[in-house]
């Protein structure tokens, strides 16, 4: 049996001076006292494998920022898509009539889906470049804690290119969102974390494929198609000024499938970055 120790069985140890014996010591102490202080019921939140998984989505969602605030690729062509869809409406629906103002949460969705589909192509093209899908997949770490941290990422870009979106409607359409913004705000939060989950893992998907520019909206959409009728349905009681307990229903719906998008992503996260 080999022994754990580097100068194995049967080899007398070095010896040491007074001042390393004593620090010899009082590491065994400090590391005495750091166990006991882990084991105690009032530090069970410093559970060792939740800090390194909480560091492990904090590094890959800061690598994804990093990025983005040295190229401004994502954000930059997201946002200018999502204006330039809002502007070709603006011409098909004539700013400040009552039926365009009806028209809103469906043209507000529309935009919002395509700047997605930017936005979650982008999010692995640099890894798809540089061959970090594969350094990914070799890494000791859970890949479901990969797709959380890519998730999170493509969150930050897509609420910024909504809010930049919603900012551009108000202009033109002459509409105000303040009367309604609670509720118009929590029921897109919940659809694009929903929106999110799955395109996240759909864009890992298609970043394998030769045709990912085209693949990934045929892959997702019919996938996001519930989030996109709750958001919709939702989004227009809101708008309108209507209790909410008549759009309360869509509300539910929005938030259980976008828990249910990302517990499946989680999971299956590891055979898409397998492919």
């Amino acid at each position: 049996m080999n022994s754990p120790l580097p100068w194995g069985e049967g080899v007398p140890l070095p010896a040491l001076s007074p001042a390393g014996a004593g620090r010899v010591r009082g590491f065994a102490v400090t590391n005495q006292n750091r166990r006991a202080r882990l084991l105690t019921p009032d530090s069970r939140i410093l559970n060792p494998n939740s800090v390194r998984s909480l560091k492990i989505i904090a590094a890959v969602l800061a690598k994804d920022l990093r990025l983005e605030w040295r190229n401004r690729e994502t954000l930059a062509s997201v946002c200018v898509f999502g204006i330039l869809v809002v502007f070709l409406f603006n011409f098909a629906f004539e700013s400040g009539r009552e039926e365009s103002l009806r028209q809103l949460p469906g043209l507000l969705w529309v935009a919002f889906a395509f700047a997605g589909v930017l936005c979650f192509n982008r999010s692995f093209a640099l890894e798809r470049e540089n061959a970090c899908l594969e350094g990914m997949a070799l890494a000791p770490v859970d890949p479901g804690l990969v797709y959380l941290g890519k998730m999170l990422a493509n969150l930050i870009f897509l609420s910024i290119a909504e809010s930049v979106i919603v900012f551009a409607v108000s202009l033109w359409y002459n509409f105000s969102f303040v009367p309604s913004l609670k509720w118009f705000a929590a029921i897109t939060f919940l659809c694009t974390l929903g929106y999110v989950a799955v395109g996240t893992t759909f864009g890992a998907v298609a970043a394998n494929l030769h045709m990912r520019e085209v693949m990934l909206p045929v892959l997702q959409f019919p996938v996001a198609l519930p989030i996109f009728i709750a958001g919709i349905e939702a989004s227009t009681g809101a708008l309108k000024g209507d209790p909410p307990s008549s759009y309360m229903s869509w509300v539910k719906l929005a938030a259980g499938i976008a828990v249910i998008f990302i517990v499946l992503s989680y999971l299956l996260f590891e055979y898409v970055l397998e492919e």
